[in-house]
């Protein structure tokens, strides 16, 4: 799992691997946009709501203006964007050391991830190729 940024950080029964996880720009981006169509339909709202509204020094507000508040969603993400990641891997044998199961313990996509990539299968589980896969 060193290709993947995960070095061990225990071995005993359980192995820990521990990772960065790195900010996305993409997500940051989306984040932008996800907060501007809401800041968006917030400023409709209030733009219906309160037509005649006059405040003392401001005048009549423009709500739409809240829009620009959206980069500071981007902002908040890039700054906090990096994350440790940590995936547990714990062998075991039954009995008659005839058949091996691996707990393994972390996050959905990094799993998921992990699932491909080793080309494991859940206990019970059978593989069905699907129609698009080749």
């Amino acid at each position: 799992m060193k290709a993947n940024n995960y070095e061990v950080a225990e071995a005993g029964k359980t192995i820990t691997f521990r990772g960065i996880v790195q900010r996305s720009t993409s997500q940051a981006f989306f984040l932008i946009f996800c907060t501007a169509l809401g800041m968006a339909s917030l400023a409709l709202v209030l733009q219906i709501q309160f037509q005649n509204l006059s405040l003392p020094l401001i005048g009549e507000p423009n709500w739409y203006l809240l829009i620009l508040l959206s980069p500071l969603a981007g902002g908040y993400y890039w700054a906090a964007g990096d994350r440790v990641d940590e995936v547990q891997v714990k062998l075991s044998c039954n009995d008659d050391e005839t058949e091996n199961l691996i707990a393994v313990q972390g996050n959905d996509d990094e799993l998921e991830r992990l699932w491909r990539t080793l080309d494991l299968k859940e206990k019970g589980m059978v593989k069905v190729e699907g129609i698009l896969e080749t």
